[in-house]
C-alpha cells in the first residue's frame, strides 16, 4: 500500500530488524516513547516480532526510496481474556524521517489491518504528555484522550507522564462481537 510521499506499508519482516533495531535504540537512548532505558539487540526484536505475528497481528514497516524509515505493530492491549477485542499500537519511525507523513502512513494502515480482523478498540499509550507529534498524531486519525497518568515514569533524568489515547474500530461498542477477532 503506498501513502503519501512515495511511502510504501508493507508487511515486515527478518529483512527489516537492523532497521528497527536502528529506529527503536534511537528512541530508548534519547527519547520518552518507550520508557525502556536499553535498546534491545535484534535477537530481542526478532522474538518479540514473531510472538506479535504468532498473534496473527499486523507488524508494517515503511519505506521511503527503498530505506525501511519507521515501523508500526499491534500488539495485545492486556493479556486477560476480556481485553481480546482491544490491541494497542505502536509506531516508530527514524529521527532523520519526521515530518514526511511515515507516521501517519504507518497507523492508517495498522487501523486498516485491525479492523479487518475484528478488534473493536485500538488504544494508544503514548510516553510524555509533552510528546505533542504523537498526540496530534493520533488526534488527526480519530483517536481521544481518555486519561493521562501522571508522573508515571522516570527517564532521562525527570518524571513523565503517560496519555492513554483510544480509537474504536468498526462498530467498536455499538453491538456485540459475534466472534472473536482473527489473531486471538
Amino acid at each position: 500500500m503506498t501513502a503519501p510521499n512515495r511511502v510504501l506499508v508493507r508487511d515486515a519482516g527478518p529483512q527489516d530488524f537492523d532497521s528497527i533495531v536502528r529506529i527503536y535504540g534511537h528512541h530508548v537512548l534519547y527519547g520518552l516513547a518507550s520508557f525502556e532505558e536499553v535498546p534491545p539487540d535484534r535477537t530481542e526484536i526478532e522474538a518479540r516480532f514473531q510472538a506479535i505475528r504468532a498473534r496473527g497481528l499486523p507488524y508494517l514497516a515503511a519505506e521511503l526510496d527503498g530505506e525501511v524509515l519507521g515501523y508500526a505493530y499491534a500488539g495485545p492491549f492486556r493479556s486477560r481474556p476480556g481485553y481480546r477485542f482491544s490491541v494497542e499500537n505502536s509506531v516508530y519511525v527514524a529521527a532523520e524521517a519526521c515530518c514526511m507523513g511515515i507516521r501517519g502512513a504507518l497507523l492508517e494502515v495498522l487501523i486498516a489491518r485491525c479492523t479487518a480482523l475484528g478488534y473493536r478498540q485500538m488504544i494508544a499509550v503514548i510516553g510524555d504528555s509533552g510528546n505533542r507529534a504523537s498526540i496530534r498524531l493520533h488526534e488527526s486519525k480519530g483517536f481521544v484522550r481518555v486519561g493521562t497518568i501522571a508522573d508515571v515514569g522516570f527517564k532521562l533524568g525527570r518524571w513523565v507522564d503517560s496519555v492513554t489515547m483510544q480509537l474504536p474500530l468498526g462498530e467498536g461498542a455499538s453491538s456485540l462481537p459475534t466472534e472473536p477477532p482473527r489473531g486471538t
